[in-house]
């Protein structure tokens, strides 16, 4: 039958479970240090898969799950729609999360703790909420026994912080089949609210931005070499210095403005709504409208390269031959041979510029049908609110989905944040938090989304 408006019953055990289980992902440590060795990063993502397995299963639903290597799960439901011939959409979400440091913590990052109408955790918001969401979404759906307008995905991928290797990359290109019939996809960092003057009034209004755009991204290293010797002798051909002198060039250059269409429209949007214009000269100082977004926006009005770990020598007294710095790089889309010759350009010849992952940009349309009953579904829940698209300047699977099967993404796990929340900052932040209400939002809004999608 089609989706129906819940009883109220059936709304208040959706919205609970998103909370309970946002909670119960948190706890199941799926810490991600890069690379595939089990030593480093235990048997988290398993253990999150299972969990994710277990609950599906319980309302009659039939979950498969391939790993990529062992240990390295990734989970995919499909739920039937009522038209078989339409594209297909996806809700996906990443099982793993960044390292957190207890030591720097005020709670312990794996307790999930309820704090001030908020839920303390890695991931909370990076992004077990979605999760969370979506597997509660699925479980509504199979109680019920409802089927959406057209074929749903649920996929709960391995891998995603270190650029979905094991994940949603690996599947893609080997396992595509799994994704047969899909045509759209959402995911992370998008739907959540920031607050806005409105023009005439004075009076908050909160606007949602929905990811249709997101920066490339290029990791890799520098790796200078030079001459070995004793410390207690000159050498005017040290590795650390070469690598030092490329870190300067690199930190020194100015990356210009550069305002995708994304950017102006967010840009525009905002502009409509409170009346303060915006133009390339004074940019910086409308940054500060946006909020809980601002850091994510300042990141995508151009390229960027950032310096993140370093690596050098053995004893205090030896000069090394070699010298390594991680860097993180950023570009906007079509930018991605420009900055890889930058690149090159900057570090100088003695320098080798040494590229681990490149994950392409993305850039969806914003006129699309999908955006539409996103901001429906949002304007539902949020009467008066407005719904304006943004560019990400992180990354997420929507990438490998796009890069790989062709299949359209946008960011848009909802959440109505409440006006003063930093919301950019937490994520890969020390005590990363979520408000329950927001998450309970957001499971309203999804079940709208995938009604009338």
């Amino acid at each position: 039958m089609p989706i129906a408006v819940p009883t109220a019953d059936e709304l208040a055990l959706l919205q609970d479970e998103a909370v309970a289980f946002t909670r119960d992902l948190i706890r199941i440590d799926t810490t991600n240090f890069g690379g595939n060795d089990p030593a480093t990063w235990g048997r988290g993502e398993t253990e999150a898969a299972e969990y994710v397995v277990a609950k599906l299963r319980e309302v009659g639903l039939d979950p498969e799950v391939h790993e990529s290597a062992p240990g390295r799960p990734s989970v995919f439901v499909r739920v039937d729609g009522q038209d078989r011939e339409r594209g297909g959409l996806i809700l996906h979400g990443h099982l793993d999360v960044v390292p957190a440091r207890a030591e720097d913590w005020s709670v312990d990052p794996f307790g999930a703790e309820i704090h001030d109408g908020m839920i303390y955790g890695r991931g909370a918001v990076d992004m077990k909420d979605m999760v969370a969401m979506i597997l509660a979404l699925a479980r509504h759906l199979a109680r019920t026994g409802q089927r959406p307008p057209r074929d749903l995905l649920f996929v709960f991928f391995a891998d995603e912080e270190n650029g979905g290797v094991w994940g949603s990359d690996w599947m893609s290109r080997h396992r595509p089949e799994l994704f047969a019939g899909m045509s759209e996809a959402i995911s992370e960092v998008g739907g959540y609210s920031i607050t806005l003057p409105e023009k005439d009034t004075g009076e908050d209004v909160r606007a949602y931005l929905v990811q249709t755009a997101e920066k490339g991204l290029i990791w890799g290293r520098l790796r200078a070499t030079g001459r070995a010797g004793h410390g207690s002798v000159p050498n005017h051909e040290s590795a650390i210095v070469r690598l030092a002198r490329a870190i300067t060039a690199l930190d020194e250059h100015v990356f210009p403005f550069e305002f995708i269409a994304a950017v102006r429209a967010l840009f525009d949007g905002v502009t409509e709504i409170t009346g303060i214009g915006w133009d390339e000269e004074t940019i910086r100082e409308t940054l500060p409208l946006m909020g809980g977004a601002r850091q994510f926006v300042a990141g995508t009005l151009g390229d960027s390269v950032n310096l993140t770990m370093l690596e050098a020598g053995y004893k205090g007294n030896v000069i090394p031959q070699t010298a390594e710095a991680t860097f993180d790089a950023r570009f906007l889309p079509g930018h991605q041979d420009e900055l890889l010759a930058l690149l090159d350009d900057l570090t100088g010849e003695h320098v080798e510029v040494v590229i681990d992952h490149i994950g392409n940009s993305v850039d969806s349309p914003r006129d699309a049908p999908l955006v539409a009953t996103m901001t429906e579904s949002v304007q539902a829940e949020d009467p008066g609110a407005r719904v304006l698209p943004y560019c990400l300047s992180g990354g997420t699977d929507n990438k490998a989905l796009f890069r790989v099967l062709g299949i359209t993404g946008y960011g848009f796990a909802p959440l109505q944040l409440p006006k003063g929340l930093d919301f950019a900052p937490l994520f890969h932040g020390i005590d990363e938090r979520v408000p329950i209400e927001a998450v309970r939002f957001g499971a309203r809004v999804l079940l709208r989304l995938v009604r009338d999608c």
